[in-house]
């Protein structure tokens, strides 16, 4: 938070309080400085006041002395507040009260008790023309985060992305007609014995042709700049229109994945029934209308049904992508498609040496041709010694298959590995 305020001091050492900051301030953090005379301000002390004022507090402070108490009649009675805890406690002409139909009327307010959070310097000026200073600090409280909505065409091949920033306020402090900065990236924090609140940690970028956000790289993260500003009050969630890309190709996926205990032992049953993942795709670059530094956020994906209602079909969780990156979205389990894995042999060769076979079988019960990617973790230093269809070794210990499978029918995969651990 970078506040801005104006007020004038005489020439000398004085004590100026700094009002309205947020209740969740980190006291540790803040720096004032003049804008109109930096060197003819010093900073002799700081404090940061937060014994808030209530009628808790209020009534604590008056134990052991005198206070007013009115009937109902309007009469005052004269009265000794001698505890307040769990209620209070009065004597009264000798006599000891527990609580007291009366109304408690306090002589004044504490100097120590106060409305607002408040910081109080102590500066010594040079000068005793107006000043415009900058106070500067962090805050836990605020957060926000980046939210995506993408729009399935009918064919799953393309579609309609847009996002918004969503702010939550809870710091303490209204910010009125403020100037929002964004910060995307993973910004580390250190850790006091209790866990600071994350703030300003992910960021946005806009895709239209009047953008909200004006973007730069910024260190080694990216700086979001809202065009224009805006209030952001406490207790309030804000949300700003973060992109709007329509028409974006997008690519549907099933995928089967396998488990690298698979290969460790003899199975003896077959493992029916797999789900297979359904995954769509989107490459961040200009060629797909993107090519922009996507916020870690939440895409959620609908498609219009026959009636040309939205349906909501699926949402997942996206990390910050730069742009010429792929941002993936795991959907859900594929309804229609299945598969089987069966263990058709399992030896040991020599000691470290073994080979084991399978089957994987992928059924399609819908009405159009699929494919389906086989995705199989093969632990140690492994080969193939055959296989039924062309296959692709991904990494050290993935392997690959790309199988068309027709409408209402199966495609079986064989293949045998040999593995040395």
């Amino acid at each position: 938070v970078k506040d801005v305020r104006e007020f004038q001091v005489a020439v000398g050492t004085h004590e100026v309080r700094f009002i309205d900051v947020a209740s969740q301030i980190d006291p540790t953090t803040v720096h004032l400085k003049s804008l109109t005379d930096p060197t003819g301000v010093r900073i002799l002390e700081q404090n940061y006041e937060y014994d808030l004022l209530n009628p808790q507090k209020l009534m604590d402070k008056y134990v052991g002395k005198n206070v007013k108490l009115m009937t109902g009649d309007g009469a005052l009675i004269e009265a000794v507040l001698l505890s307040n805890n769990n209620g209070p406690i009065f004597q009264i002409n000798g006599q000891i009260h527990l609580g007291h139909p009366g109304r408690v009327i306090l002589p004044e307010l504490p100097e120590n008790l106060i409305p607002t959070p408040t910081l109080v310097w102590l500066l010594q000026s040079g000068s005793a023309r107006p000043q415009r200073v900058e106070a500067s600090y962090l805050t836990s409280g605020i957060t926000w985060k980046a939210d995506y909505v993408v729009v399935l065409n009918e064919k799953d091949n393309g579609g309609d992305l847009s996002g918004w920033v969503t702010i939550d306020n809870k710091s303490g402090a209204t910010y009125t007609n403020a100037a929002l900065k964004l910060v995307a990236g993973d910004v580390h924090r250190a850790r006091a014995t209790q866990e600071m609140r994350a703030v300003l940690d992910s960021a946005a970028k806009a895709a239209v042709s009047r953008p909200q956000f004006q973007e730069e790289s910024f260190f080694e993260y990216h700086l979001y700049s809202l065009q224009g500003r805006t209030t952001i009050k406490q207790n309030q969630t804000k949300q700003i229109s973060l992109l709007d890309a329509p028409d974006i190709a997008i690519k549907k996926e099933l995928r089967y994945y396998g488990a690298s205990h698979y290969y460790r032992s003899q199975l003896g049953t077959p493992i029916s029934n797999q789900k297979v993942g359904v995954f769509l795709e989107i490459a961040n670059t200009e060629q797909h209308r993107l090519g922009i530094p996507l916020p870690k956020g939440v895409v959620r994906v609908y498609k219009a049904a026959a009636d040309k209602s939205l349906q909501f079909i699926g949402e997942d969780t996206i990390d910050h992508t730069p742009k010429d990156e792929k941002v993936k979205i795991k959907m859900g389990e594929a309804f229609d498609v299945v598969g089987e894995r069966t263990q058709r042999d399992w030896k040991k060769i020599a000691w470290n040496v073994y080979e084991t076979e399978w089957d994987v079988e992928l059924r399609n019960h819908k009405k159009e041709d699929v494919e389906v990617t086989i995705i199989e973790p093969v632990p140690g230093d492994w080969e193939v010694v055959k296989s039924s269809y062309p296959y692709d070794k991904l990494e050290a210990h993935t392997l690959q298959y790309a199988v068309k499978v027709p409408k209402d029918g199966k495609v079986t995969v064989n293949y045998r590995v040999r593995m040395r651990w």
